[in-house]
């Protein structure tokens, strides 16, 4: 039976999605590139050093990935602090208060900075519901790498056998995947273009994974 979930953030926790696409487009806009729909999906659930690190290369640009980051990180900090309609994804609180009122171990484990996390959780008071916050701009290797769903499994305490993913992107579920950890991909309607052919389980509505009703998630899943 699982014992811990580990949550991604962006599409998963919080609809962040629009304000990064605006945020990360000023700075394509600041830094004169055109940067195609399907180069831009294909960013999904990777860190903003690992996206601006890829921007460089490829548009042979002047700068280094940590003046990008700069960049866009201000937008998005200036988007973050006047949009008032930023919104938790629908049903992920229930749900949070579910697994976390019925004992089990929430991890978050998010490709955003960890400045962000902590905007989040304390805009939508989560800390309370979750042991430990782990962000991939901290490790050495962004997802679609499993280095952050190893790390977070470690940080719940529980054998990664007992724990289970929830994710939103192609890069995440791959890194889930590689990690050998459980994958449960919802599908985000913030979220286009990803690929969910991977992932143990599909969803697109919350209430599909209620406590308890992961057992028989388990069972027909193997």
């Amino acid at each position: 039976m699982f014992k811990a979930v580990l949550f991604d953030m962006d599409g998963v926790i919080v609809d962040t999605e629009p304000l990064h696409h605006s945020a990360y487009y000023q700075m394509f806009n600041d830094v004169n590139i055109e940067v195609s729909d399907a180069l831009y999906a294909s960013f999904t659930g990777q860190s903003t050093f690992e996206i601006c690190k890829h921007l460089v290369s490829h548009f042979n640009l002047p700068l280094t990935p940590h003046t990008l980051v700069g960049i866009k990180r201000d937008r998005f900090k200036y988007l973050f602090d006047t949009d008032t309609s930023l919104a938790l994804i629908d049903g992920v609180l229930d749900l949070i208060k579910d697994y976390h009122a019925n004992g089990m171990t929430l991890v978050l484990a998010s490709s955003a900075s960890m400045e962000n996390i902590n905007r989040i959780f304390k805009r939508f008071d989560l800390d309370k519901y979750f042991k430990a916050k782990i962000s991939g701009a901290d490790l050495e290797a962004s997802k679609p790498h499993p280095e952050i769903f190893i790390k977070a499994a470690e940080l719940s305490e529980h054998n990664p056998n007992e724990c289970f993913v929830i994710e939103d992107s192609t890069n995440g579920i791959t890194a889930s995947k590689a990690a050998n950890i459980f994958c449960i991909a919802f599908k985000s309607p913030h979220s286009e273009g990803q690929d969910y052919s991977k992932a143990n389980v599909i969803i697109d509505n919350f209430n599909e994974i209620k406590y308890h009703k992961l057992s028989d998630l388990l069972s027909e899943a193997n």
